[in-house]
């Protein structure tokens, strides 16, 4: 029923990986670069006090909402499926094998998957406005 999606989300998920790996290499390059570079002209207490001029930088950083998004995208999603799910339930049963019911399925899913990614947006917001009044 749902063979038209796994290929791209089989590609979805070797694209990830793949640069998940590479995005890891290279962190650790740079990590390894910073501490070659400081080497051993700081000692722990002159490191400490870098670190804690560094801090207020740290603190004020742009916090990451992509669990968010992800998280309200799959919600969508599942709302998606199910909504087409009971759509053609309730209105096409004998045409639950035809065309329009992947029409019906696609159509659900992008549109709450959409509703989703803006929830998420809205939230995204709200929360930024908060912390900076």
């Amino acid at each position: 029923m749902f063979d038209f999606l796994v290929a791209p989300l089989v590609t979805g998920i070797c694209m990830a990986t793949v640069y998940g790996l590479f995005e890891l290499y290279a962190r650790r390059r740079e990590r390894i670069a910073i501490i070659e570079k400081l080497g051993s002209n700081l000692s722990p207490s002159e490191m400490k006090e870098q670190m804690g001029s560094l801090s207020p930088l740290l603190m004020h950083r742009k916090l990451s909402f992509s669990a968010l998004k992800a998280g309200c995208l799959l919600i969508g999603v599942g709302l998606g499926l199910l909504a087409g799910f009971i759509l053609i339930f309730c209105t096409l049963k004998s045409y639950a094998h035809s065309g329009e019911a992947g029409i019906v399925y696609g159509a659900s899913v992008m549109l709450f998957g959409g509703v989703g990614l803006v929830v998420a947006f809205v939230i995204e917001t709200r929360m930024a406005r908060k912390r900076h009044p």
